[in-house]
């Protein structure tokens, strides 16, 4: 087969007309919360999930309110590499998000992990160290939703077995959280 845009295209539009609109108004709502009360909100995930935790953190400190500032207080863990060659030679690769949530997160707080798979053991025990302290626990995911689409509180789940497909759909879900935020923002900055 040979692979064309518009295939492309037409399996990502396929793939979105599948998604869980209640548990992506949820998860705007959780968001628009934690913004109101100041509390953090907290991604994570491995490859090219942490480059979009990255991505989507910038958008929630400064995309959702640029006129006066005052974005949420959003962090993407896999951002500091200190952090994760250390955590992960000192206390194993698989502790590289829960370890940090340790120090960081408060109950109130949200989490959300970002995955192919949804089988990386760090974003299962972040998952599980977040269920465990009061923050609330959303995922984003792909091909089976695997182990992390029954222990988040809510997860996205996607059933489409290509990683880039995956991947766009984090990216499209958050970029529509964004605006959908950014439309209140002047009822959380007020």
């Amino acid at each position: 087969m040979k692979l064309s845009f518009l295939d492309y295209s037409e399996r990502l539009n396929k793939t979105l007309a599948s998604a869980d609109e209640p548990t992506i108004e949820a998860l705007c709502e959780s968001l628009l919360r934690a913004w109101k009360d100041g509390k953090q909100f907290f991604l994570c995930g491995n490859g090219g999930s942490a480059g979009n935790a990255v991505h989507i953190a910038n958008d929630m400190i400064y995309g959702i309110d640029r006129k006066t500032g005052k974005g949420m207080r959003a962090h993407a863990l896999p951002a500091n590499t200190s952090i994760l060659t250390c955590l992960a030679n000192d206390e194993g690769y698989d502790e590289i998000f829960a370890k940090q949530l340790s120090v960081y997160a408060s109950p109130g707080d949200v989490l959300l992990v970002l995955s192919g798979s949804g089988n990386s053991a760090n974003i299962l025990r972040a998952i599980d160290y977040a269920n465990d302290h009061g923050i609330e626990t959303f995922a984003i995911l792909g091909y089976d939703g695997g182990a992390a689409k029954e222990r988040a509180a809510h997860s996205v789940h996607f059933a489409i077995d290509d990683m880039q497909i995956s991947e766009d759909t984090q990216l499209v879900v958050m970029h529509y959280a964004m605006q959908w935020l950014a439309d209140k923002a002047t009822s959380v900055n007020a």
